[in-house]
């Protein structure tokens, strides 16, 4: 390691400070500044397999350099769409981790707040949401932690209205039905359009329905609008002629979070290295290939290429480690969710950062 990295001075003072930490913690993975800095250079788990040792192995791994003797289950949370169901169609977590003594067990789920539900009660140790799933999950209590994210993909989701529709602006919501599926990241989404709009939440109709029934609902005309991400977005506009009234552009970042049970983040550093080294990986293959990703995830999703395409196309790539930043505009998230008498109490996002 240190004859690829030793001619850059700035990596070699995070090498030193990792030496002076290891030591004292027994993992390197153990700093939350540590693990930041390493997943930031892209290192994954290929340092962690070269540069820690431990005196003890985490619960059903192996330690480094010896063959596992058991295998723990890791339950992995996705949803339709996203890095973590590319990495799940495309492969190759399974067989990064099995050295490390690890076999997955994959669940999907319709939306953030049930796969951060399922989190909470330990039926899943990692997944991925939008970004109001975790504020609730933390005001709920569950033992959650941030582990990375996705940039901001803010033209991702949207405000859609029924082809037909004679609504020309989000102001024009006022008294109408809005569907959307509660705690999700479109919630917030709906909650900055309307403000934008000049209108308050007690203006229009909240129906809260996952997005395989908010779609029914939405063909049927029993709602209004219909607030909701890809590649649900996609799919109604292509199939049903769905217009988009007002998407996420200038109004939030819409980002991809990727989140895992405190216990298991905290025992296991290795497998979330090995997680997350996979899913830079397989967010690179999609970069460098959007038409063979819209072909492998067609099948799955029931989707059509090209509709897939679309969807490729708005999103943005690139598992980052979680900034200053990003916990602000959480934490913005969060304040103005309990401001609306959303969530009960207000929370510190900070306390959920690994």
């Amino acid at each position: 390691m240190e004859r690829l990295l030793g001619r850059h001075s700035w990596i070699d003072s995070i090498l030193s400070l990792w030496r002076r930490r290891l030591p004292q913690r027994g993992n390197c993975f153990a700093s939350p500044r540590i693990f930041s800095l390493l997943f930031a250079l892209g290192l994954g788990l290929s340092l962690s397999l070269s540069a820690c040792s431990s005196t003890e192995a985490p619960s059903g791994s192996a330690s480094p350099g010896t063959s596992p003797t058991a295998s723990q289950t890791v339950n992995i949370g996705y949803q339709k769409f996203g890095t973590l169901n590319i990495l799940k169609a495309r492969g190759g977590l399974e067989e990064r981790l099995q050295p490390l003594g690890f076999t997955i067990q994959w669940t999907e789920f319709p939306a953030g707040p049930q796969l951060l539900e399922a989190l909470n009660v330990g039926s899943i140790v990692f997944g991925h949401t939008g970004e109001a799933p975790p504020i609730f999950a933390q005001a709920a209590g569950a033992p959650l932690v941030y582990i990375g994210n996705e940039p901001a993909s803010p033209a991702s989701e949207a405000i859609l209205i029924p082809q037909d529709s004679q609504i020309q602006s989000v102001a024009g919501l006022r008294g109408k039905r809005v569907v959307l599926n509660k705690g999700s990241n479109v919630h917030y989404l709906l909650v900055k359009a309307i403000e934008e709009a000049g209108l308050q939440l007690s203006d229009i109709e909240v129906v809260f329905l996952p997005p395989a029934d908010a779609r029914a609902a939405f063909e049927q005309g029993s709602v209004d609008a219909w607030v909701i991400w890809d590649p649900f977005f996609a799919a109604a506009e292509d199939a049903i002629g769905a217009k988009v009234l007002r998407d996420g552009e200038g109004l939030v970042a819409n980002r991809e979070f990727y989140l895992a049970s405190r216990d298991f983040a905290s025992q296991n550093p290795e497998a979330i290295a090995a997680i997350l080294a996979e899913i830079q990986a397989v967010d690179q293959w999609s970069v460098e290939n959007p038409t063979e990703l819209a072909e492998l995830l067609s099948p799955e999703l029931g989707i059509e290429v090209p509709t897939l395409e679309k969807v490729v196309q708005r999103r943005e790539y690139g598992a980052e480690p979680i900034t200053d930043e990003v916990i602000a505009d959480q934490q913005e998230i969060a304040d103005t969710f309990h401001e609306l008498g959303l969530i009960p109490e207000k929370i510190n996002v900070q306390e959920a950062k690994l």
